[in-house]
């Protein structure tokens, strides 16, 4: 299920909650909407407000720091591409196929932007390291670049198991649920209280959105590869115009 989608349902949750609300306010006796009460159930949804506040600000800033971490880790990894294919050129002509497969690698990973998965080493890194291990140097200097570009692709396909595990990972769900339950008991109270106009009611409805764009905000961003908030793509094209040259 999509950001955008959860994001609509949590909107649609809310607003629901302020119908209900509303037509529950029309039911009720006067005096179980009296001053005293208003203020006891002002005193309560207090708690629930703060909870909720929290748990946004929490979600919201550790949606923040996971995709800052994969925008970080793919500037990383496409540097030691760029280094692995400094170290082959200096390695001489033998690399040749193995540059070139590692540009294809690239252009691959930019074809499929957007599309899931921010990994540059995919399964296209592993030929790249085994033509390395082919080579048979013949002094030692060949001998310490072909060490050194087997340490350096070694490391970007590290970083690629370690970002199909995070990829794996699922927002928390059973948070994310009651979260929205608490949401849901405060727009009930501010349907509850609030007077039956279209500018009471217009304001609230924003309010919702507002509320539901956070939670979009959240999904989304924990997906930093997918949607509409994604790591740019631009560090693999300046890479794949530095690879090859001599």
């Amino acid at each position: 299920m999509s950001a955008l989608t959860i994001g609509g349902i949590v909107f649609v949750f809310l607003s629901l909650a302020i119908s209900m609300g509303m037509m529950l306010s029309l039911r009720l006796p006067h005096h179980h909407l009296g001053a005293d009460s208003k203020d006891t159930i002002k005193l309560a949804t207090a708690v629930v407000g703060t909870l909720s506040a929290l748990a946004l600000g929490f979600l919201i800033a550790s949606a923040k720091t996971t995709f800052d971490v994969a925008e970080a880790e793919l500037r990383t990894s496409v540097a030691q591409v760029v280094l692995l294919d400094r170290v082959m050129a200096h390695y001489g002509a033998e690399t040749a196929g193995a540059r070139q497969a590692l540009a294809q690698l690239v252009e691959a990973r930019l074809q499929q932007s957007g599309q899931g998965g921010g990994e540059i080493a995919t399964a296209g890194i592993e030929p790249v390291q085994d033509e390395l291990r082919s080579l048979i140097p013949e002094v030692e200097v060949k001998r310490l670049l072909q060490s050194r570009a087997l340490e350096v692709s070694g490391k970007i396909a590290e970083a690629h198991w370690l970002l199909v595990e995070q990829e794996g990972e699922e927002p928390p769900w059973a948070f994310l649920a009651i979260l929205v339950f608490w949401l849901a008991l405060l727009f009930f109270t501010f349907g509850l209280l609030s007077p039956r106009n279209a500018t009471v009611v217009s304001i609230l409805l924003v309010c919702a959105l507002s509320v539901a764009g956070a939670v979009f905000l959240i999904i989304d961003m924990a997906h930093p590869y997918l949607g509409f908030i994604r790591v740019s793509d631009a560090p693999l094209r300046m890479a794949l115009e530095n690879l090859g040259r001599t």
